[in-house]
């Protein structure tokens, strides 16, 4: 070996300059690289102060310990990992009693890579379902749509193209910012093939009006004979309503609910990567969607859009779930809704902010500045708590409300009472600054026809 190559230490490789546009030529000590590796990270944000973010950012050491020793197994490979399907099976009756499934049928469902792929699946079961009962009437099956709010997330915006669904979105107004039934029969037709409903919307948090929606499409199916099926996007809510509320009726209890998503990576308490969907029985989920194949020595039925993953969401999944219970969710689902209305009223107490979901459901807080305050915006506010580390949603609301601004904190379980009040205080104290000072912020600038919806985080 080179003289000079032996005394290169760790040191010296970590001061080399990190190539931009070319795949680096020489390797160097796993020290060195660990230490470019965390000095690039240094300027991200901290995700435990991420109030922007519904995602899992804290987990047990028992929990951690989990995903390393599951961190290198394949999900897909159930021959391989059985007792990692073993898991996932269970798990998904375990989701479909939760969600009160009806009993005396088959449950079935799937983990995802998050509630994206969860929602295209049932989105193409729906569009599967329809397609078929059309042509099998004689009737055209060539233009399909699917129903939903303004307050969609993105994911089912991208379904709609990807899958060539037509988009029948019904706009916001300010002051409701939920899916109802008021407009449905301008939207609703025999082309439907299903209404999306969401329960804990990534704008304000609050559920669409899932019963009044259902009672609407029951009344629909009287008078014109065509049945319309649901689906629950419960991205946020899925894990939050069956603990807090459970005599709330917003899942598979309402006939129409033929499906149900929801993100283990958010309430569910697992790092990010994992969602879940579930329907109502196995017929749901058309046949023609099922793949089977001879994997790695096995045949395996496979129905995911993803085929190899990281199944380790899956295993943490299944120890969040055997080490909290459902009194264990209950609980902290408990605390961290009483910490998310703490900081409300914090907020509010202000004089700088009025509510916007009034229905407060899931652990989130969505303000948007008093009409009084001219100097500065919601944008302001976002940009100047930055200073602190906390990063918040700050956004125009889509189409009809454009008008009205948003600032929006999701409070997850690892926020206690008092750095709740911290962060409140610290919001109180940017406002007091800008006031004094004035802001400088505008809303983003937005391209075509797409409004500022969040993404699925």
């Amino acid at each position: 070996m080179n003289p000079s190559v032996e005394k290169i230490t760790a040191y010296d490789q970590f001061n080399f300059p990190t190539p931009e546009n070319e795949f680096p030529r020489d390797g160097m000590a796993a020290r060195a690289a660990e230490a470019i590796v965390i000095s690039s990270e240094w300027t991200d944000a901290n995700p435990m102060l991420n109030m922007s973010s519904f995602v899992t950012t804290w987990a047990e050491p028992e929990a951690v310990d989990t995903a390393r020793r599951n961190m290198f197994k394949n999900y897909i490979d159930h021959d391989m990992y059985p007792q990692l399907f073993a898991m996932e099976t269970r798990m998904v009756k375990w989701l479909h009693h939760l969600w009160n499934g009806p009993a005396g049928v088959e449950p079935y469902g799937t983990a995802t890579v998050g509630s994206s792929e969860a929602c295209m699946l049932a989105g193409l079961a729906h569009k599967w379902n329809w397609r078929q009962k059309r042509e099998k009437a004689g009737k055209d099956a060539s233009r399909p749509n699917m129903v939903t709010g303004g307050n969609v997330q993105i994911v089912w915006k991208k379904f709609l193209r990807y899958f060539d669904v037509e988009p029948r979105i019904v706009p916001l107004k300010p002051g409701n910012y939920r899916l109802t039934a008021e407009a449905l029969d301008q939207y609703v037709d025999e082309n439907t093939i299903a209404v999306v409903a969401i329960a804990g919307q990534t704008f304000t948090g609050e559920d669409d009006d899932i019963q009044g929606i259902h009672d609407w499409l029951d009344d629909y199916e009287k008078k014109t004979g065509i049945s319309i099926p649901m689906h629950i996007d419960g991205a946020s809510g899925g894990f939050v309503n069956p603990f807090l509320y459970p005599d709330y009726q917003w899942d598979f209890r309402l006939p129409r609910v033929q499906s149900i998503n929801a993100s283990g990576h958010k309430y569910g308490l697992v790092p990010p990567g994992l969602g879940w969907v579930v329907f109502r029985e196995r017929k749901v989920f058309n046949e023609d969607l099922v793949f089977y194949v001879n994997y790695l020595g096995g045949e395996m039925p496979t129905a995911t859009l993803n085929f190899s993953r990281n199944g380790f969401q899956i295993a943490v999944q299944y120890y969040m779930f055997l080490r909290l219970g459902f009194e264990g969710y209950r609980r902290i689902m408990q605390h961290t809704l009483e910490n998310a209305i703490a900081l409300r009223k914090t907020l509010v107490d202000s004089g700088y902010f009025t509510i916007m979901n009034e229905m407060q459901r899931i652990p989130v807080v969505a303000v948007t500045l008093d009409k009084k305050v001219t100097k500065f915006n919601e944008f302001d506010v976002s940009n100047k708590v930055r200073e602190k580390g906390w990063v918040l949603s700050a956004y125009s609301m889509p189409p009809n409300a454009e008008e009205v601004k948003s600032l929006r904190v999701v409070v997850r379980p690892h926020i206690n009472q008092n750095v709740a009040q911290q962060l409140g205080h610290d919001v109180i104290s940017a406002c007091r600054y800008l006031e004094q000072h004035g802001g400088t912020a505008a809303p983003p600038k937005l391209h075509g026809h797409e409004s500022a919806t969040p993404a699925k985080c």
